[in-house]
């Protein structure tokens, strides 16, 4: 048989079954072996296939799947066009496979020429920083050996494979029973012993703890534990990659802090005197650019499985636990055995949410929707059947993650780390084709839309029930906010009257055949959008938003006389809080 089959083949019996490609000749023997075998998706850009398997591969675990998907490009360009997908999941920790296409073994031009076949370029070299393995096959490999690649972006920290094929490997006829020897060893990853006695004695003396759920926790680990953190009355916080592994109307649910979080979570956070946090490799974004103000009063615990984030120097961790997340979370309510519990001080957490709103005041100009109240009202609106894919930057993006009530059951997925602009399109197809029927709500900015609105093809052609809203402000509403405060409003590439260009969204919309609306005052009241947010098919509603839409609360930053930048800590965000709300909410912080 040709390798590419048996390739194929392989890829199916460990778990793999969709195929997210745009065909190409140096990779025509793979794709003639995934037709076969896969389920094969053509999208019309590259970077779209990559997405689509990382949010498919999400959306298949949250739902119990066994499916997964992968990507596949053509050397060159094919490749080159799919490396922001797979930098962003390479910083986000998700598995991502990638097969990419080579010339022929014998046309590789070696360490000194440039190039010697067509479209050629060092695939090895362009992969391997945003990788956890960069493989090339010029000669066909065994089944142990080609197994044991592609299983390594599940094995411990996960993250993207990319495994490059030259054109007469793929052809090659072999004999199927040479090769296939059987899967590769297991791999255990040896942990050293968990901070046990340390971690009994910081429970034993916390008075207000805090518990950081981050997307290293699966969602299986967090529905088991949630019976047990509801017993113990102890406040559990998300981050963003964690989002969905909590209902935001449990008991217990007490918010998401970030740079950009819900101001309740980050004032109750900041006022704790124990902060165990899983699964999260507490970056910048998490604990604040300020991150010697990280809760200031707190024993810092992080639980995280790869070491190099437990001793990259910030936040300060006090103890430091280099292992899995899932299973911290079990020996952390273990630990937990006799304590009274926390009510008083998840009490107090709950009235600190509820004197500070995740919808403030903002300033929003006649004629334009309040992006924080149309995001307040879709969540309300959305089921628990629902998958949400908010974007990855900007003011819709942020608007989304700190205003969303998520309700258990829902699958939340986003990408903020490389926070590149044009994910949600793609992020929403993958997502949705990983469970046939379920409705995806799709939240991005136009500036970011346009940069991958190409693949409202692939969501036509499809029929997928995608929702997508369009929050339309006519350009780039947080360089416009960036270039306005620092730069005394001097506007370059932000916006229509700088440069840049918008299309008709009607017209858009008509050209690939999908619903359009868009909004009027009356938000999600507006006639006709419920028939349409409600059907099985695709729908396109843009939302008016005004281009000078303030975005409250953030935190703010200024520069110093050094020409740095200094931000304020997670509790003192924008705008400041008037004084009687202020002492009513910081019970151990000053204010200032």
């Amino acid at each position: 048989m040709k390798y590419s089959d048996l390739l194929m083949r392989w890829l199916n019996e460990l778990g793999y079954s969709h195929c997210f490609f745009v065909a190409g000749g140096n990779s025509m023997h793979l794709l003639d072996g995934a037709r076969q075998t896969m389920k094969c998706i053509p999208v019309v850009h590259e970077v779209a296939a990559g997405i689509a398997a990382e949010y498919f591969n999400e959306r298949a675990r949250a739902i119990g799947s066994p499916d997964r998907a992968f990507a596949m490009v053509t050397a060159g360009p094919g490749l080159t066009n799919i490396l922001t997908a797979m930098a962003g999941a390479y910083l986000e920790s998700r598995d991502l496979l990638v097969l990419g296409g080579q010339v022929k073994s014998t046309d590789l031009a070696g360490p000194t020429l440039r190039q010697r076949g067509i479209q050629e370029i060092d695939g090895l070299a362009l992969a391997a920083p945003i990788s956890v393995l960069s493989e090339r096959i010029e000669r066909p490999i065994d089944r142990q050996t080609f197994a044991s690649w592609v299983t390594k972006g599940t094995s411990g920290r996960p993250g993207p494979v990319f495994i490059e094929i030259c054109l007469d490997a793929q052809a090659a006829p072999v004999a199927a029973a040479e090769l296939d020897n059987g899967e590769p060893p297991a791999i255990a990853i040896q942990f050293p012993p968990a901070p046990v006695a340390e971690m009994k004695q910081a429970l034993a003396r916390a008075q207000r703890p805090v518990l950081l759920l981050g997307g290293g926790v699966s969602r299986e680990a967090a529905a088991t534990a949630l019976p047990g953190l509801r017993e113990l009355s102890l406040p559990t916080m998300t981050t963003w990659n964690g989002a969905d592994r909590i209902g935001s109307d449990d008991p217990v649910f007490a918010g998401r802090p970030n740079t950009w979080g819900q101001r309740g979570a980050n004032v109750a956070l900041q006022q704790a005197d124990l902060v165990l946090a899983l699964g999260t490799r507490l970056g910048l974004q998490q604990t604040g650019f300020n991150w010697q103000g990280f809760a200031p009063l707190a024993t810092v615990v992080q639980v995280d499985i790869d070491p190099a984030e437990l001793a990259k120097g910030h936040p300060k961790v006090d103890i430091a636990w280099h292992g899995d997340a899932d299973t911290a979370l079990a020996e952390i309510l273990a630990a937990c055995a006799g304590l009274p519990g926390w009510a008083p001080w998840l009490a107090a957490c709950k009235q600190i949410r509820a004197d500070l709103p995740n919808v403030e005041a903002n300033t929003t100009a006649d004629g334009y929707l309040d992006p924080f109240k149309l995001v307040e009202d879709l969540s309300a609106l959305c089921t628990a059947d629902d998958i949400i894919v908010p974007c990855s930057s900007g003011g819709a993006f942020t608007v989304a993650m700190q205003t969303f009530e998520q309700k258990l059951g829902q699958t939340v997925i986003t990408d903020k780390g490389l926070a590149s602009m044009g994910y949600g399109l793609s992020g929403a197809i993958g997502a949705a084709i990983a469970s046939p029927g379920t409705r995806t709500v799709h939240i991005e900015g136009d500036g970011g839309f346009i940069q991958n609105l190409q693949e409202m093809a692939t969501v036509a052609v499809n029929g997928l029930p995608i929702k997508t809203f369009i929050f339309s402000n006519e350009g780039y509403g947080s360089i416009r906010m960036t270039q306005r405060n620092y730069f005394g409003g001097a506007y370059l590439g932000c916006d229509v009257n700088t440069g840049l260009g918008f299309p008709d969204w009607r017209m858009l919309a008509k050209a690939f055949d999908i619903a359009y609306l868009e909004l009027t005052q009356d938000g999600l009241a507006t006639p006709g959008f419920e028939e349409l947010f409600n059907s099985n098919a695709p729908a396109f509603f843009v939302v008016p938003v005004d281009p000078e839409q303030t975005y409250f609360p953030k935190i703010s930053s200024r520069v110093t006389e050094t020409g740095s930048m200094e931000s304020n800590p997670l509790h003192l965000m924008s705008p400041d809080l008037a004084p009687e709300l202020a002492a009513r909410v910081f019970h151990h912080l000053d204010p200032k």
